[in-house]
């Protein structure tokens, strides 16, 4: 190992920051360099450096892999967690996108707060990312392909290798006698980066030998101009916001200019932790909900998630189904009720209802006497005027006294006796879905 390469990869961990740090420790080469050299320095040991292997189980060598790694840690006194993951097989996009997801799903559940997980990602990896999102049709945001920082569930991801090539760590492993596990799926051709990484690459080292340099300085360009795209998108997604943060204007979407709109899009999508638009997500929003007429009830459907277009609005969501029609239940307040749809419902306040009551779906005809009226109203007329979607209709269960009196829709509509009942004891119902 070359004393430029020493000099590069301390340089690159120097930035370590002050706060509890993990290692994500595959147990391959890329990763056992970075643990090994961080677990060089006695300070970061004292600040509570760890290393954490994810176990996707997806390999027949899984658990040996494990096992090495907890020897390499036991053997350098370093304090191991190891995180088993179940992977979708059945997500679409193939099974390294869904060991990534699961991985990445584990590091954000699993990061305490203002702890910062260590990645080994370097710039090999980030040509082979920039490349993948080219062939992908991606815009700057993805094109800035993997960042040296993000925020990573309650704390922050940091990749400190991403300006170094894979040979500098090679040359760092063999001088220090390092052992690591070669994943043999690393050489199946069959997975796209394995294809870029040992077919295409080479070839544009050949003529061009600073490809990869160049690719990082364009990650890099990209990361900056995304950055500045980004104050102006929040503070679009701002100027569309409804009360509801589930709501968008479609009225202020459509006055924004096309290209912001999509970005505007996406970062609302992202806010709510649905999954990403699809490639022809955008495209689909655009021609059929944001010009539906108000009462038409379009909407667009993706990996259980639904955007649905009703009135002025956008509403983003998981999506869930209505309540069976022939769903009721005898309940008498004392235990919340689950739902058939996985939500609940609840009496706060009150030990139970006085009277015998029955939990049940919507059938249609249902009319309701409301507090202050004379007479009674039809209850779809009611939610119309409340301004509750029609899907949302659907969800809401009733309560009726035996003999039939509707008494509340979810905890958005109470009848005169069932008003009067929880103002006398300071109770409410609550409809969590």
């Amino acid at each position: 190992m070359s004393v430029s390469d020493s000099d590069a990869i301390t340089r690159a961990l120097a930035q370590a920051p002050d706060a509890p740090l993990w290692v994500g420790y595959s147990g391959g080469l890329d990763s056992t360099v970075l643990l090994h050299a961080l677990a060089a320095s006695p300070r970061r040991r004292e600040r509570g450096l760890r290393a954490w292997h994810i176990h996707h189980g997806l390999h027949p060598q899984a658990d040996d892999w494990a096992r090495h790694c907890r020897e390499f840690c036991d053997a350098h006194g370093l304090e191991l967690s190891v995180s088993p993951v179940s992977v979708a097989r059945d997500g679409g996009d193939g099974p390294e996108a869904a060991a990534r997801r699961a991985r990445h799903a584990a590091f954000e559940a699993g990061l305490g707060e203002n702890e910062v997980l260590a990645l080994a990602h370097h710039r090999d990896d980030q040509a082979e990312t920039l490349l993948l999102r080219l062939l992908r049709g991606s815009g700057p945001d993805g094109l800035a392909a993997m960042r040296r920082w993000r925020d990573c569930g309650r704390g922050q991801l940091w990749r400190p290798l991403l300006d170094l090539p894979r040979a500098a760590l090679e040359a760092y492993a063999h001088r220090h006698g390092l052992r690591w596990i070669d994943d043999p799926s690393n050489q199946e051709q069959r997975y796209d980066r394995n294809f870029l990484r040992h077919r295409v690459l080479p070839l544009l080292r050949e003529r061009w030998p600073q490809a990869d340099a160049a690719f990082a300085v364009s990650a890099e360009l990209s990361g900056q101009a995304s950055g500045l795209l980004d104050a102006d998108d929040a503070l679009a997604l701002a100027q569309t916001r409804s009360l509801d943060p589930q709501a968008l204007s479609r009225s202020a979407l459509l006055a924004l200019p096309q290209a912001r709109r999509a970005r505007v899009l996406r970062r609302w999508i992202a806010a709510l932790d649905l999954p990403p638009l699809p490639a022809q997500g955008v495209l689909r929003i655009e021609s059929e909900l944001l010009s539906a007429r108000a009462d038409a009830e379009a909407q667009f459907v993706w990996h259980g998630a639904v955007i649905r277009a009703w009135r002025d609005l956008l509403h983003a969501q998981p999506l869930r189904p209505a309540l069976p029609k022939d769903w009721n239940h005898d309940w008498d307040g004392r235990e919340p009720l689950s739902l058939p749809d996985g939500g609940q419902w609840r009496l706060d306040g009150a030990d139970a209802f006085d009277m015998p009551c029955v939990a049940h779906a919507r059938r249609g005809g249902e009319r309701i006497a409301l507090p202050g009226r004379t007479h009674r109203h039809a209850l779809k007329h009611a939610l119309q005027e409340l301004g509750v979607p029609p899907w949302e209709r659907l969800r809401l269960p009733l309560l009726s006294s035996s003999d039939g009196e509707l008494l509340a829709a979810g905890d958005l509509l109470y009848s005169a006796r069932m008003d009067a009942w929880l103002r006398e004891r300071g109770a409410r119902l609550e409809w969590v879905s």
